[in-house]
């Protein structure tokens, strides 16, 4: 294998350019500014962070395509798309932390959140899985402790700690199920794996191998049964935290596993076309689909706290998301990666803006903005919040013609092109359109409040900081584009 060490580096100047802002933020806050304001110090912060993004994604844009470093990283449209898609939603990102409630030590807040996204954005490129897991840990760890990161919130030290348990569990099963796979196969190159087992196929040790690996990323993407740490990290992380969490975590994240399951593990995928299909790994996943899907809407509905509400919709949206894994396949069986990824950025782009208008609410009120009557009177009190609110709920919700009804038509169609209405496929597309009404009433709960409900009259108006208001019309306007033209990004790839 030729190993080009400075192919390497012109390869990853993106993941250097956000490890460098990093090291800059924490320096300079450090050395110059350590006496400013807080709100001083997280500004310069942001600045930096955002300025180290931005040259990230010319990077991306701009940088390598096809394999490198023999084949570690694979920069196929997938790839690069992904990479663009977590860094984007990583300056939304940092565009809602500038809204949000200042915390201690906020240059230390944007460093972490930068190592992040340079964990999401190897994990988009990653080829084999010794990369894969440790790109997956990068970003895991920062979370952890982007999390707990308000010390003075014992709600966001428990959402840290049971994170982290679940996380750390989730990381021993999946190197458990890498290291049998590597046994099994003599390689950790995807390509290399595929190709022994499809020699070897099933057998005991390969099923357990799956089992393991599936296991550890039901926990990553908060897929039911594996999805108890989510409400209560949702809750009690600081709002821009949650946001990451909910939107580019899970873009890479089911990137990675698209990759992993059918460039890796695709000879063993068994089928669903039928009920009679061959065993493997796709007939667990389309389980794990259901009672995600079906957890998530059902659970939702019981919420009067907002943040859990979006918890319990972020399992369900899982379900549509392992649906569109599922429809993906390689070329030729399958409707290809486009479904998935329009899916996953654009649930991303709406899920970020619904925590920025929620770091807005906490921000004006000392209290917070905690449950979902918190909202009443919201269109008085601001318009602007009020109406961004309607678009990212409605979009979630599945309503025309914002990009979240295209992003659902796009997976259930492809579901339905995998053996029609006799197989598990097809059934799946159909209860999740049935759920989706399910997700309808409880979305258009929270809009009762924000768009009908009065609430206190006495309220003052909410003033929204210019930086946050246009992060939220950015979102709102990415939504009803990409809603009006889902074809721009589907021809992508």
């Amino acid at each position: 294998m030729s190993l080009n060490y400075a192919e390497l580096f012109r390869a990853l100047r993106p993941e250097a350019s956000l490890v460098l802002g990093a090291l800059v933020a924490l320096g300079l806050d450090l050395a110059v500014f350590r006496r400013h304001t807080l709100a001083e110090r997280l500004r310069l912060a942001l600045w930096i962070g955002a300025l180290a993004v931005g040259v990230a994604i010319v990077h991306v844009a701009y940088g390598a395509r096809g394999t490198v470093f023999g084949g570690v990283l694979v920069f196929d449209n997938l790839a690069v798309l992904t990479r663009l898609g977590v860094l984007g939603l990583a300056l939304l990102t940092l565009g809602v932390t500038s809204g949000a409630r200042v915390l201690r030590h906020p240059a230390e807040y944007v460093a972490i959140l930068l190592f992040a996204t340079t964990g999401f954005t190897l994990m988009a490129a990653a080829n084999q899985l010794l990369l894969a897991f440790l790109a997956i840990e990068l970003a895991s760890l920062s979370l952890y402790i982007l999390a707990g990161y308000d010390k003075s919130s014992p709600a966001s030290a428990e959402a840290a700690l049971k994170y982290f348990l679940f996380g750390g569990m989730s990381a021993a099963f999946l190197l458990f199920g890498f290291s049998l796979i590597y046994g099994l196969t003599g390689s950790i190159e995807l390509p290399e794996i595929a190709k022994q087992l499809g020699v070897a196929g099933l057998n005991p040790l390969v099923i357990v191998a799956l089992v393991m690996i599936l296991v550890a990323f039901g926990f990553k993407a908060a897929a039911a049964p594996f999805h108890l740490w989510a409400p209560d990290a949702y809750q009690g992380a600081p709002v821009p935290s949650a946001a990451l969490i909910a939107s580019a975590s899970k873009l890479a994240g089911f990137a990675l596993f698209a990759r992993l399951l059918w460039h890796g593990l695709g000879p063993v995928s068994g089928s669903v076309a039928t009920f009679q299909g061959a065993p493997g790994w796709l007939p667990v996943a389309a389980v794990v689909a259901l009672a995600s899907m079906l957890l998530g809407n059902l659970g939702a509905l019981a919420q009067s706290n907002l943040r859990r509400l979006l918890a319990y919709s972020a399992i369900a949206h899982a379900g549509v998301l392992l649906l569109g894994v599922i429809v993906a396949g390689p070329r030729g069986l399958g409707s290809g990666v486009g479904p998935l990824f329009y899916y996953a950025a654009t649930y991303g782009i709406a899920t970020v803006g619904a925590f920025g208008v929620i770091a807005v609410l906490e921000r004006a009120d000392p209290s917070g903005c905690q449950n979902i009557t918190d909202l009443a009177g919201l269109y008085r009190r601001s318009p602007l919040l009020a109406g961004c609110l309607a678009v990212f709920i409605l979009s979630l919700a599945g309503i025309p013609p914002l990009a979240g009804f295209f992003g659902k038509f796009l997976v259930f169609a492809a579901a339905l092109k995998i053996g029609g209405v006799a197989g598990v496929a097809g059934w799946l597309a159909f209860i999740a359109i049935g759920l989706s009404g399910v997700a309808l009433y409880y979305y258009l709960i929270v809009l009762k409040q924000a768009l009908v409900a009065k609430g206190d009259a006495s309220a003052p108006p909410i003033a929204t900081p210019l930086l946050p208001a246009l992060v939220l019309l950015v979102c709102a306007a990415l939504l009803v584009a990409l809603g009006l033209a889902p074809s721009v990004v589907i021809r992508l790839l």
